[in-house]
């Protein structure tokens, strides 16, 4: 949960900021804290998989065939687009009608947008089991930053809503680390560095196609490798290999 806790505390911050001050942060600072996050995720993610592959040795195929398949389970389920039609359904759900002056809308406005603009993502579902089952909340820290400033935007625009958005950002995203380390018992040493593994190399694809925006990688269709690495070490183990 301690990922989940600072991610709650840079959303308060951004958006008192959001709040206080408005969109005075020059669009050039912006891309260059961005740049300067996308450049340190690829080192975390390098950081993540070198660690893995030095405990699994020469179990270096367990991840890559892990991330093929998850790679065709994820584009076989359209996880990412999947995740983008629940964002625009919640989003036409709730944001319908009224205008945009008017007080009660702008508030549920940046209550939704906040809510799904933090909670829908790779970055969230993976950060989140990672701090539930290893306590690694790296990533979480890094989203953390990301929706501070993501928050002081959104509250310039739409307001107090925005601050409201840590209730479902707690729920969600605390569920989800709770639920993992409820699981922590079941993975084995060497499960646990093959998640790592995935971990990273998710990270690089998240660094390289969101952050640095260098080529268009959909990430959450990658996803489903997290679910298959710890069955294919499982059998494995099971077949002394």
């Amino acid at each position: 949960m301690t990922g989940t806790l600072i991610n709650i505390a840079t959303i308060v911050a951004g958006t008192m900021l959001g709040l206080l001050f408005g969109a005075r942060l020059p669009d050039r600072a912006r891309d260059s804290v961005l740049s300067a996050l996308g450049v340190f995720t690829l080192a975390i993610g390098i950081n993540l998989f070198m660690q893995g592959t030095a405990i699994d040795g020469e179990n270096v195929l367990i991840p890559l065939i892990s991330l093929l398949v998850g790679a065709l389970l994820g584009e076989w389920w359209q996880v990412e687009e999947r995740l983008a039609r629940i964002g625009a359904a919640l989003e036409q759900r709730f944001l319908k009608g009224g205008g945009e002056d008017n007080r009660g809308t702008r508030f549920v406005r940046g209550f939704v947008s906040a809510s799904l603009l933090f909670c829908v993502g790779p970055m969230t579902i993976l950060g989140s089991i990672q701090d539930g089952l290893t306590g690694d909340y790296q990533l979480l820290a890094i989203k953390a930053v990301l929706d501070g400033f993501a928050s002081l935007a959104l509250a310039s625009s739409f307001g107090i809503g925005v601050l409201f958005s840590i209730a479902v950002v707690l729920g969600y995203q605390g569920g989800l680390s709770l639920a993992a380390a409820q699981l922590q018992s079941v993975f084995s040493p060497l499960m646990l560095a093959e998640i790592s593994v995935i971990g990273g190399v998710l990270l690089l694809s998240l660094a390289i196609s969101t952050l640095l925006r260098v080529k268009p990688i959909r990430t959450a269709n990658l996803l489903p490798a997290i679910l298959v690495v710890p069955l294919l070490v499982y059998l494995v183990e099971a077949l002394g290999i």
